[in-house]
Parts: structure tokens; C-alpha cells; sequence
């Protein structure tokens, strides 16, 4: 990374790591959290979970790990334009959605409604579980051992119950303070990424139609603009053409006025990027749009009948192996009955996060079809 500006995050101003380890030769400290969260078994589940579309309904959909690499990428621009930590950003984006569960939200509120009373379930704190515990794969310590500012950036939101448990990690949902300039841009690089290939994949499902957004400014500015200049496009180049240039847009924009509040703000150091309000923020105008878009998509797409049956079929799923693995721990697989024995609802919690949708599909099967081993 180039040198930033004094209120990005650095190697000098990081908090570092929860168990001291020598400094890695030839990287960063953040290149080596960003490499650690790419060889984690957890990132490499998410070619096979889903966003909105469950796996095996179509190949060129995304997943969560075409949706991270690409959340990356945005976060990585927008850094250097700002002067912020390039490394740090694609770290946090990298492993946003570490926790998530199979079937995309559906698994989600799901498997939280299945924790109602074991402490609930919330996917950024399954993530901070994953790096900091779940993952198994060094001789010194549970998880990843990453850095601070890193884990930081993944615990987008937290309750103050669950705040208060997380020590210094959770202080400043306590004390009403933003994280670092970095956390903040991959908190948007991913809203970004994904009502963008929201978009895209609607359109290529053909759930929702491109003469549906003929009156939403963000996207028919855009849509007319290629329309016009390109009269004999096939629709599929222009749906490609019309969504970079809302990519472009929104980052363009986010860029614009980050630098302006932050002018405003005059942030010197870390600390006062903590203590000052959010920073990394879109104008006013398109904040609007954006707002107008989230709810199109929550109305047309994800409550589309289609998704709704899939997601249907989801939560039964989730439902099914909650209940089975409760009602027996033993028909956990070994490496969780352990675990089960001190806290079993949240054994079972993180075994099924961790499946990926055809997995959790496979279980399913072999736990309640007479003719599955």
C-alpha cells in the first residue's frame, strides 16, 4: 500500500492482533489477513452460496464469493482515491460474508428464528465467529488471529448486549462511534455491489424487466443514455452497458462527497475519524435514488413468487435440521459434538451456517429420505 493519509488505518496506528506474531516478510499485516480469509475454508463455501438465487437454479447468477471478490474490487478503488488502506478494505470485503448461511437471507431469518431463545442468530457476528474461532486450520490458536481493525470492519452492526460481550471490539457500538474510514467503505462498496447485480441478475432471470425501471432515475438516466446510443444492442449488452455505468455512478458519487465531508470534518488522526460522524456517505440526491432502488428490488424481486417458493423451501430446510440436530447432538458430525456438549444450540447453529446450499440440500436428504445413507 502507497503511504495513505494520517486518519487511515496503518501498521503504526493498528491495534494489531489478539496474539502477537512475528512480522510477515515481504506483505503487510493486512495482505496477510486478506491471504488468511482467502485460504480459509469458509471463503472458499462461498462459490456455493447463494445471494437471492439458491445455487443450482442457474450458473451465471452470483454467489456470495463472485459478491465478495466484487465488493473487493469496488471497496479497492474507492480506497485509493481517497488515500485509505487498499489492503484493509479488501480484507474486510473479503470476509464480510464469511457467516452467512446457506440460502442467502432466507437462511438467515430462518436460522435466527430457530435461535429465538438460544441467543438468536445474526450473520456479521457469525462471520466475527468464523475468523476468530470456527476456522481450524493453525497449530497456535483457534480462527484466523487477524487484525483488529480488520475484525472491526466485519462487525458492520451489533447489538449492545452482544457489544458488551466482545470487549474492546464492541466499545464503540457502546459509545456511539463510527469504525475506521475503511470498515466504512467496504460497508457501501458491498450495498454498491449488490443492488447493482440485483439488477443484473433479475434482469437475467427475467423476473423483473429493464421497461420496469423506464421511471427510476438511477437506472433510466443510464438505460436511456445506452439506448440512444447504441439503437441495435441486444438487450443482454444492455442490461451489461446500463449497470457499470450505475456502478460508476454511485462510486463516483460516494467518492465526491467522502472527500467533501471529510474536508468538512478535518479528521488528523484514527481517533477522531472514531469520534466524528459517519464520513464515507453518498449526497443526499443519490442516497434518495439508492433508497428508491433498495425498495423496487425488496417489491419486484425478492418477493417475486419464484423467490418466494425457493426461499420457502429454504426455511423448511433450515427448520428441519435445526430440529433434528437439537433433538439429538449425536447425529452431529463428530468435530461438532464436542461443542455441543457445552452450548448445543449453538453447535447446531454453526454447523448449518456453514453448510453451503447443496450441502444443506444433501443433508436434508440423507437426514430424512428412507432411501439416502
Amino acid at each position: 500500500m502507497n503511504d495513505g493519509a494520517a486518519y487511515a488505518v496503518s501498521e503504526f496506528n493498528s491495534k494489531g492482533r489478539s496474539l502477537a506474531e512475528a512480522t510477515p516478510p515481504g506483505r503487510s499485516e493486512f495482505q496477510r489477513d486478506r491471504d488468511r480469509i482467502i485460504h480459509s475454508g469458509a471463503f472458499r463455501r462461498l462459490e456455493y452460496k447463494t445471494q437471492v438465487f439458491v445455487n443450482h437454479e442457474g450458473d451465471l447468477f452470483r454467489t456470495r464469493l463472485t459478491h465478495s471478490i466484487e465488493v473487493a474490487q469496488i471497496a479497492r478503488s474507492i480506497a485509493r482515491q481517497l488515500g485509505l488502506n487498499e489492503d484493509l478494505c479488501e480484507a474486510i470485503s473479503l470476509a464480510h460474508d464469511l457467516g452467512h448461511t446457506p440460502f442467502g437471507h432466507a437462511g438467515q431469518d430462518a436460522l435466527n428464528a430457530c435461535m429465538k431463545n438460544h441467543g438468536g442468530f445474526e450473520h456479521n457476528l457469525q462471520s466475527l465467529r468464523v475468523v476468530d474461532l470456527l476456522e481450524e486450520r493453525y497449530a497456535e490458536f483457534d480462527g484466523l488471529n487477524l487484525c483488529f481493525e480488520t475484525r472491526e470492519g466485519i462487525l458492520k452492526h451489533c447489538s449492545n448486549d452482544n457489544a458488551a460481550k466482545l470487549g474492546e471490539l464492541g466499545q464503540r457500538f457502546l459509545q456511539n462511534q463510527r469504525p475506521s474510514l475503511e470498515a466504512q467503505v467496504a460497508n457501501l462498496a458491498d450495498e454498491i455491489a449488490y443492488n447493482n447485480h440485483d439488477v443484473d441478475d433479475g434482469l437475467r432471470s427475467g423476473l423483473i424487466t429493464l421497461e420496469q425501471f423506464d421511471e427510476m432515475p438511477l437506472v433510466a438516466d443510464h438505460l436511456h443514455e445506452v439506448r440512444h446510443s447504441y439503437p441495435n444492442l441486444p438487450e443482454r449488452r444492455v442490461v451489461h452497458e446500463t449497470v457499470r455505468r450505475m456502478i460508476n455512478t454511485l462510486v463516483t458519487d460516494l467518492i465526491r462527497q467522502s472527500e467533501t465531508n471529510i474536508k468538512l470534518q478535518q479528521p488528523d488522526t484514527l481517533e477522531e475519524v472514531h469520534r466524528a460522524p459517519t464520513l464515507i456517505a453518498y449526497s443526499a440526491e443519490v442516497s434518495k435514488q439508492q433508497k428508491i432502488l433498495k425498495k423496487f428490488l425488496r417489491t419486484n424481486l425478492y418477493q417475486h413468487y419464484r423467490v418466494r417458493r425457493m426461499s420457502a423451501k429454504a426455511q423448511r430446510i433450515i427448520n428441519d435440521l435445526f430440529a433434528i440436530f437439537m433433538s439429538d447432538q449425536y447425529l452431529l458430525p463428530p468435530q461438532f459434538q464436542q461443542q455441543a456438549a457445552i452450548d448445543h444450540a449453538r453447535a447446531v447453529s454453526d454447523y448449518i451456517a456453514g453448510m453451503t446450499d447443496r450441502y444443506a440440500i444433501r443433508e436434508h436428504q440423507r437426514l430424512f429420505s428412507v432411501s439416502e445413507e
